[in-house]
């Protein structure tokens, strides 16, 4: 339960930092592709120092989420990050969710509790061979350069999904070689400084965070957080089952756990609809500017509005200014427009 208790406030506290750095990573002006010129940009933003801060945040508590439970139960409770970071996202540029929106969110919600229900994580070891370290080092190494040479070749949303995948996947290894570094800690703080794995948790942490700010800045939240976090989800199961020998509920149970992910993939494309996943800027989602009186919309001119707003000293001469002869008198007063002619002259 404890597990449980510190993944949700790990997924809120990743939420948090996601739009902030989100906030910043679209205000940079770096627009080269994994350039270290946009790192560089963010580093002077408070509000990306805040997000770092946040992140940080997220790892102690993720630790020990980490330290009590599988990684297979772990890591997919922070699907709800995304329904977190929309509703944040619709605070912090003051928007309001639809009602599908809303629904959208708790049936990502409903779906995930009622798949961990039925794959029941459980069992598993802290520590994994070495070899079976080395092949899933190889695996995930290849993988990930796939993803970006993929990602190079594309822009835009693509680009964005692809490097959030990238960062889901640095982020699940992370995860991996987080537990069995804090597993060390049984053996005292010499083994825990000592493990190779603590500092591999530095380079995959860095490395994904790289990959995260270059996804936000390549597009969407819509594109990358689903990535993002279906991806950490089912990728950290992987490692789970493969490296620790953690457990899953199959035979009957994979009925209800398929149609759950389902349901959440649903979930995740109407929630990518919303107009907060889709903006990619805060200029996006700011409310549009009150219609007001003082500035109404431009209409047809209309000929006869057109003489009576000319300028003074810009007047255009009328047949009925034209010079009269003598005889005959000229009328004190033009006659008034109808109420009709009035109305179109204003309007």
């Amino acid at each position: 339960m404890i597990s449980i208790v510190l993944a949700l406030l790990t997924s809120a506290s990743n939420a948090t930092a996601s739009v902030l750095q989100r906030r910043a990573a679209s205000q940079a002006k770096s627009s080269r592709p994994l350039g270290l010129g946009l790192i560089a940009d963010l580093v002077h933003r408070k509000v990306w120092l805040a997000g770092i801060g946040m992140v940080i945040v997220a790892s102690l508590l993720q630790a020990g989420a980490l330290a009590t439970g599988p990684i297979a139960l772990v890591q997919p409770i922070f699907i709800v990050e995304l329904p977190l970071t929309l509703l944040l996202s619709s605070w912090v540029w003051h928007r309001r969710l639809a009602p599908r929106t809303w629904g959208a969110v708790a049936l990502v919600t409903v779906s995930l509790g009622t798949g961990l229900a039925a794959a029941e994580p459980s069992g598993g070891n802290d520590h994994a061979a070495t070899g079976t370290w080395i092949l899933a080092l190889i695996a995930t190494g290849a993988f990930e350069a796939v993803l970006i040479t993929a990602a190079l070749r594309v822009n835009g949303e693509p680009r964005a999904a692809l490097l959030g995948l990238a960062a889901a996947c640095g982020y699940a290894l992370t995860a991996a070689l987080l537990k069995e570094a804090v597993a060390a800690l049984d053996r005292g703080p010499a083994a825990f400084f000592s493990t190779w794995q603590l500092y591999g948790v530095a380079v995959a942490g860095v490395g994904s965070l790289f990959l995260l700010q270059n996804a936000l800045q390549a597009g969407t939240l819509a594109a990358s957080q689903p990535m993002l976090t279906v991806g950490d989800a089912l990728i950290s199961i992987t490692y789970g089952v493969m490296l620790f020998h953690e457990q899953l509920r199959l035979g009957w149970f994979l009925i209800p756990e398929i149609v759950c992910l389902v349901l959440i993939v649903i979930g995740y494309i109407e929630i990518a609809k919303s107009p907060v996943a889709t903006a990619h800027d805060e200029e996006d989602v700011a409310p549009s500017p009150p219609v007001t009186v003082d500035a109404p919309a431009p209409a047809a001119p209309d000929p006869a509005a057109q003489h009576s707003e000319l300028p003074a000293g810009n007047h255009r001469p009328r047949p009925a200014e034209q010079p009269r002869p003598a005889e005959q008198p000229r009328p004190a007063e033009e006659p008034l427009r109808s109420g009709a002619d009035a109305e179109r002259g204003g309007s």
